[in-house]
């Protein structure tokens, strides 16, 4: 497959925040691809883009002659595209420009853009879902909100996770007095409930639906001077505080998932907290950033057994390609992410299975969520 022209133009995802999409012409056709956007950023992230959105879209015309002599055929070919646009733009439009490759590179070639990753998957990963909201993802009610970020079910039926959000809305109009049946920008329910009576809302669920539950915390969101600042109420907690009460919780709620449990840089404590919980997935996100070195770095101080893969936190498909393969040499189950601030683009799902991952997480409802369950139950019908 060759490219013949690029170009890109703003869209907008669904928090109405402009991302960028990409399109190539090429002698299989027109091929185009978006990048999500994530508002809980970790610090460690690549830039979106190298100035602006627009400085990128300009680069992207200004260098894309620079590819018309080149042959893609396989997944490893774009780093060619890596060494044309290396420092020239951001993670997002370099994310979205190889994403429209591979769909051209798939077509091209007669196959799904997962087979270019892995002709032989098999296994579907088991579906993360956000069903009740938190922290930079929502807003106040009546002037309170969860500290923690996302509070999250688990399970391998995509369209149980439907019902347990349903569910869900339910509960809280039972438990919460200020609750209107308001979505964050995750389409999970906003709630003025702190985390604890959250909680108890999911162990019903769980029970209920024989579902596994689990928490994002975001810590380093309401990390600030050596403590970790709470809210909903209003108390601080330094360090052991905070191992303390997460360990806590893991046990009191027999929680399997647990992502960014401390602030971005504090890789011992997520090691005390796997050595005190082993048995749950202490995920690294803010931690690790979809990035191969940092995850070397929690591989020997031994502070993870899961990580969040994200791919426009590296904006780079060879970099997820190393993340992936190294956490899988390391027995770290691996989970594929959306971000907050969404498109309708799908290839997530097609990344997701071609990679073999253990989970996705994608959110529940919204048709921007949607697309990516779509895909994964198009690719398990494609498989029988």
């Amino acid at each position: 497959m060759k490219i013949n022209s690029i170009s890109a133009s703003a869209i907008l995802d669904s928090r109405k925040d402009k991302t960028i999409q990409v399109a190539i012409k090429t002698n299989a056709g027109t091929f185009s691809a978006s990048a999500p956007q994530g508002k809980s950023t970790g610090k460690f992230e690549v830039r979106c883009y190298k100035k602006s959105i627009d400085e990128d879209i300009k680069s992207l015309k200004n260098l894309s002659d620079y590819f018309s002599e080149d042959d893609f055929v396989e997944f490893d070919d774009l780093k060619k595209v890596e060494e044309v646009l290396d420092r020239h733009v951001g993670g997002n439009t370099l994310l979205a420009l190889e994403c429209a490759v591979l769909k051209a590179v798939a077509k091209e070639s007669k196959k799904e853009v997962w087979e270019l990753i892995n002709e032989k998957a098999k296994k579907l990963p088991a579906q993360i879902g956000n069903v009740i909201g938190g922290g930079k993802h929502s807003e106040l009610t009546n002037n309170r909100m969860p500290d923690f970020q996302e509070f999250l079910v688990i399970s391998k039926d995509y369209e149980l996770i439907k019902k347990v959000h349903k569910e869900a809305e339910k509960l809280l109009k039972g438990f919460d007095e200020n609750f209107s049946s308001k979505r964050n920008d995750e389409n999970a329910w906003q709630t003025s409930l702190n985390e604890k009576e959250v909680l108890d809302i999911l162990l019903r669920l769980k029970k209920e639906f024989k579902i596994d539950i689990g928490l994002d915390i975001a810590a380093s969101s309401f990390y600030k001077r050596k403590k970790y600042k709470y809210e909903n109420p209003k108390l601080d907690r330094d360090i052991d505080e905070q191992l303390g009460y997460v360990s806590n919780l893991i046990k009191n709620y027999s929680l399997l998932y647990i992502e960014d449990a401390f602030e971005e840089n504090d890789f011992e404590s997520f090691a005390k907290l796997l050595k005190k919980c082993p048995d749950s997935l202490i995920v690294g996100d803010d931690l690790t950033v979809t990035n191969s070195k940092r995850l070397e770095k929690a591989i020997k101080i031994k502070s993870i057994n899961a990580i969040i893969v994200k791919p426009n936190q590296c904006g780079s498909l060879l970099e997820v390609k190393r993340v992936v393969e190294l956490a899988r040499k390391n027995n770290i189950k691996i989970i594929f992410s959306h971000r907050s601030g969404e498109t309708e683009e799908n290839i997530l799902a097609d990344l997701a299975f071609g990679f073999q991952a253990d989970y996705i997480k994608v959110g529940v409802v919204g048709k921007e969520r949607e697309r990516k369950i779509e895909r994964l139950i198009q690719i398990s019908e494609s498989l029988n």
